[in-house]
């Protein structure tokens, strides 16, 4: 019988209510901080209001959360369950890493091209509008956004002071973001899109006075906001951006980036491991690329292969409709074999949707929403229909395991319907354990391989293709944060690495160059998760089974990898036990 490490205790004690009575003091806290993030996760009490960005509440936060580790540290751990010791652990985890990233006050890069106030509307899309009081909260957030600007632009003025800035590569691509915002009506604000249809629920009066209040609203709040901005970013903050890339340029760069790539890893690795590791992964891979090549009968050199990849037709959809609809047809096909292969399948479903139209020339190929966590919002799998002749179909089965099933969309949606745990670990985590968030997607890539559906070479070395951009951000993340690697540098490693194409890996480096560290948890985190089934494997031969190791890895919820490999050995030690 599977017992999982984070089941509850039968009973509870004077010191694991303490310590529950913590965590939902500060989860209400944190819900009632981010009400943009308790929007998303379905919590609407502050559904009218935005984050507030202030440096003074940013203090008085840091100041808290110090206090709450100490109350943290004050509950008598030896007391506790094994489970609660764990949710112990995690959460200390947790509240030190936020203290230690305040000090390296990375909150100052507010911005960014893959997104930022500039994308703020986007909240509306994982919002319910069903009743008055829901387009009555939005007009209240409209109302406020002065001050989210105000703040937003303070905020990047003080890194400007403090020389913790973007780089000018990527922040030229911020003006034609924030040009969408300041339209010439207010009907075409985005801002105004909930506005532009009513649910049957709402009377024909309450829409007319709520679509003019939006109306005025935009033209009144939105839209001179987004001029300030406009202003702010043209005179003070472009010019104030670095010329070269890497974190190394920002005082103390160098320890922040380290501390950067041990937060997004969970791991103790240093910046010259990592890239050590990028570089056997790269020659590893790209051995299996030159068997994949000999099997298709191509005779030519690994450059003329990703050249043939990238240009011939045949690989590529015509349309963004066409283009859509296979990536829809591609998530049919993963669904079926789901059984064979976990025990526990989410109930709430996910969806196939394009990227927005205004940054899908500006971001990745793909990336996933999660679901809301009262299940009122399905899990969504973002796809990338700009410049379609871009886009090779031979991607498209590794880019669907990893983002949505069994990658991210099952990942979070049964981390969310594990009741038991507390609600930091069912909803949180997911800037805290990257690595085990990203590598158990990335892992999900190479299940395609057991499922049968890399079932012609080339999807297979559309895998191959999305390992190898994971090992190569090894190579190039660090090589410019840590290693003064100019741009250009980066994307000619990754194109003479890797097929995809020349605008993929140009978008790919500058996310890197802008949100420093992160990419590196990928690839961390699936080959541990690869070192820890060959380890099960091995040591419980006849005995491992994989559905109940992927049970246990998943309704565990995001943990960072030593945790990861702990619940493993102890797993192993209750197998080989009969228990």
């Amino acid at each position: 019988m599977l017992v999982p490490a984070w089941a509850p205790a039968a009973e509870t004690n004077a010191a694991s209510q303490q310590l529950h009575a913590l965590f939902a003091e500060d989860w209400e806290h944190t819900m009632e901080r981010s009400p943009t993030w308790a929007s998303e996760l379905g919590d609407r009490r502050w559904n009218d209001r935005w984050d507030d960005l202030s440096l003074a509440t940013a203090e008085r936060e840091h100041q808290r959360t110090q206090a709450t580790l100490q109350h943290l540290l004050s509950i008598p751990r030896a007391q506790l369950s094994e489970g609660d010791r764990l949710n112990f652990a995690l959460f200390k985890f947790q509240t030190k890493l936020g203290l230690e990233e305040y000090r390296q006050r990375t909150f100052l890069l507010a911005i960014s091209q893959r997104g930022g106030i500039q994308t703020a509307d986007e909240l509306a899309d994982s919002l319910r509008f069903e009743s008055v009081k829901d387009y009555e909260d939005w007009l209240g957030r409209l109302g406020r956004f002065p001050v989210l600007m105000d703040q937003t632009i303070a905020l990047l003025r003080q890194g400007v002071r403090e020389r913790r800035v973007q780089t000018k590569i990527t922040m030229k691509r911020v003006p034609a973001q924030i040009a969408k915002q300041i339209v010439g009506k207010p009907e075409d604000s985005p801002f105004y899109k909930p506005f532009a249809t009513f649910p049957a629920a709402v009377a024909s009066a309450d829409r007319e006075r709520l679509a003019a209040a939006a109306r005025r609203a935009v033209s009144d709040s939105v839209i001179p906001a987004y001029r300030r901005l406009q202003r702010f970013f043209d005179d003070e903050y472009f010019p104030a951006c670095f010329d070269g890339v890497g974190a190394w340029q920002w005082p103390d760069g160098t320890n922040t980036y380290a501390f950067l790539a041990r937060k997004f890893t969970t791991t103790k690795l240093t910046p010259q491991e990592i890239h050590d590791l990028g570089l056997r992964e790269v020659k590893r891979i790209g051995d299996e690329m030159q068997r994949v090549m000999a099997q298709v009968g191509f005779k030519g050199t690994r450059q003329e292969f990703f050249h043939h990849l990238r240009s011939d037709p045949k690989f590529y959809c015509r349309t963004p409709a066409e283009l859509l609809t296979e990536y829809r047809a591609t998530a049919k096909r993963v669904d079926p074999q789901l059984v064979r292969f976990f025990k526990a399948l989410p109930r709430v479903p996910y969806g196939v949707e394009p990227i927005p139209d205004k940054i899908a020339p500006d971001t990745t190929a793909a990336y996933y929403r999660v679901l809301a966590a009262d299940g009122s919002r399905a899990g969504t799998y973002f796809v990338n229909l700009y410049k379609p002749e871009m886009r090779p179909r031979y991607e498209m089965m590794a880019l669907t395991l990893h983002e949505a099933v069994p990658g991210h969309h099952l990942q979070f949606a049964l981390a969310f319907e594990q009741g038991e745990l507390p609600k930091f670990r069912c909803y949180g985590g997911e800037g805290a354990y990257t690595a085990y968030i990203e590598g158990w997607a990335l892992y999900a890539e190479s299940l395609g391989d057991e499922m049968g559906l890399y079932d012609d070479p080339y999807a297979k070395f559309g895998q191959l293709t999305y390992e190898m951009w994971r090992a190569v951000r090894l190579v190039v993340d660090t090589g410019m944060h840590a290693f003064k690697w100019e741009r250009q540098r980066a994307i000619d490693y990754f194109l003479a690495n890797a097929a995809k194409s020349e605008l993929d890996v140009t978008n790919e480096v500058d996310r890197y160059i802008s949100w420093p560290g992160q990419a590196l948890a990928y690839k961390i985190g699936e080959l541990k998760i690869k070192e820890l089934r060959a380890a099960a494997t091995k040591e419980l031969g006849a005995k491992f089974d994989l559905r109940d190791f992927h049970d246990l890895l998943l309704k565990s919820g995001a943990v960072p990898l030593e945790v990861l490999e702990q619940n493993v050995r102890e797993w192993l030690g209750r197998m080989k036990a009969g228990r």
